[in-house]
């Protein structure tokens, strides 16, 4: 409804109020928790009424909870890139900096703590294709940067080789981080962190991620992006594989041919366009074995042919198919970040689940007779009759791989042996292997068992 009032003028204005028209008022500033008059009226302060008091606390809350948001367990996980109904970008480079921020100085908090005194903190970094990764990887660099901590950029990377990057020398960086989402969508990415100790907890990421919201509530500024210290890059996958074709070379231990064990043994690789590709060539094909009719092997951020995930569908029939095709001896399926995998035999059938964990016990119980097998509650009656028949012990414990592998470790610091820790999802850990979920690492094992033929699979299950 319009107004039926006059316009007020500078005159009347002037006229009625008597207020010196060439005093202009001061600005106003934001951050200020006082609102300032012209000195003609009082130098007295009024403080901001309690209800705007409460409208910034609100403001301040929600932005702390979007960074509180972005835990998941002991990862942070979160939305980089649109295209998703009904979500909005959250994982943002400012959120991502404020959060390698606070892993920065809680690394560096620690290391000062065991040293008894400061010193240079080394980090390193590696990222799967996601297509957000190159943007993230900047705010994480600027982060640990502000932190003072020495960065070093591995590239195109997997889960299990950042924290072997803490170990191997001559790289043993102080801790790592991954940035990668699983085998979620190529909207997604997230944070995994490592210290020589191994992967960090719930708490300690709950704890990280408060002190980055604090940080991110008080800053909201544009990620940095100028670095004031360059990331170093290094070539640790090349390394890292080598490692990986010692281990195996180790095991196999092949009286003919120790330096190709795997001769005559055909092995198809899918990849689904994430960080495994390298396994066919880099470890598979320098050890020996033929892996024609391999599958997704070049990493694509936008994972084109299926969701890389061992327990996909499409994933796991693509990779039967082509094991039948190729009459392949066996058949393996890596995560976008390879610390999980799957398993088809050479008849086609898919290893998971129950099978898997009865695979990798049997292995496991031969070396470690009586040892504990932790797993999932999820897990059958079946297998723990096999873990028992066999002369180990099955504890199931609850769902969540990070909970299998926690509880595997606390066994060994009660002085019970627990030599594996596996979920039914593929996620699985060895105390040989730092307790490290790697699906490379557990899938090297399975290769020898079906090699040298100690374990056969049976369409009735798995028996020795």
């Amino acid at each position: 409804m319009a107004s039926s009032s006059t316009a007020t003028t500078p005159q009347s204005l002037s006229s009625k109020t008597n207020f010196p028209l060439f005093l202009k008022p001061k600005p106003f500033h934001p951050n200020s928790n006082f609102i300032t008059f012209p000195s003609f009226f009082s130098t007295k302060l009024f403080p901001l009424s309690s209800t705007t008091a409460r409208y910034n606390e609100v403001v301040v809350d929600e932005e702390m909870d979007k960074i509180r948001r972005l835990q998941n367990g002991s990862d942070v996980r979160g939305v980089a890139l649109e295209g998703e109904k009904g979500r909005q970008v959250d994982l943002t480079p400012p959120a991502v900096e404020a959060i390698a921020e606070s892993f920065g100085e809680w690394v560096v908090t620690g290391m000062e703590a065991e040293r008894g005194r400061g010193g240079a903190v080394r980090v390193s970094l590696g990222r799967d294709p996601r297509v957000s990764g190159g943007v993230l990887s900047a705010a994480v660099f600027a982060g640990l940067g502000r932190a003072g901590c020495e960065i070093f950029d591995m590239g195109l990377a997997t889960t299990p080789a950042c924290f072997m990057s803490t170990l191997l020398p001559p790289f043993m960086f102080d801790a790592s981080i991954m940035m990668t989402a699983s085998h979620l969508p190529y909207t997604r990415n997230g944070l995994k962190f490592f210290t020589k100790k191994g992967g960090l907890t719930s708490p300690q990421v709950e704890e990280i991620c408060d002190k980055a919201a604090r940080k991110y509530a008080n800053r909201l500024a544009k990620v940095s992006t100028a670095l004031k210290v360059r990331p170093t890059k290094v070539d640790f996958m090349c390394a890292y594989a080598q490692h990986l074709r010692d281990i195996i070379k180790q095991k196999v231990n092949h009286p003919l041919h120790y330096d190709s064990p795997l001769r005559g043994f055909q092995i198809i690789v899918n990849a689904g366009n994430g960080s495994g590709g390298f396994f066919t060539w880099d470890v598979l094909d320098k050890l020996g074995a033929d892996t024609f009719g391999s599958l997704h092997l070049h990493p694509d951020g936008m994972f084109p042919n299926h969701i890389p995930n061992p327990e996909d569908k499409t994933a796991m029939a693509l990779t039967r198919a082509a094991v039948l095709e190729n009459k392949a001896d066996l058949g393996i399926v890596f995560d976008t970040d390879v610390d999980r995998s799957g398993v088809v035999d050479k008849q086609g059938n898919p290893i998971n689940g129950d099978k898997l964990i009865a695979l990798m016990s049997a292995f496991v119980l031969k070396e470690h007779p009586n040892t504990t097998i932790v797993t999932d509650a999820r897990t059958s009656m079946a297998l723990t009759r096999f873990i028992m028949e066999r002369g180990g012990h099955h504890c199931l414990y609850r769902v969540g791989y990070r909970n299998v592998i926690d509880k595997g470790v606390q066994l060994n610091k009660d002085g019970i042996e627990a030599h594996l820790m596996m979920e039914t999802s593929g996620h699985g850990a060895l105390k040989e292997n730092h307790f490290l979920d790697d699906g490379m690492y557990s899938r090297y094992l399975c290769q020898h068992l079906l090699k040298i033929g100690l374990i056969v699979e049976t369409s009735s299950g798995l028996k020795n």
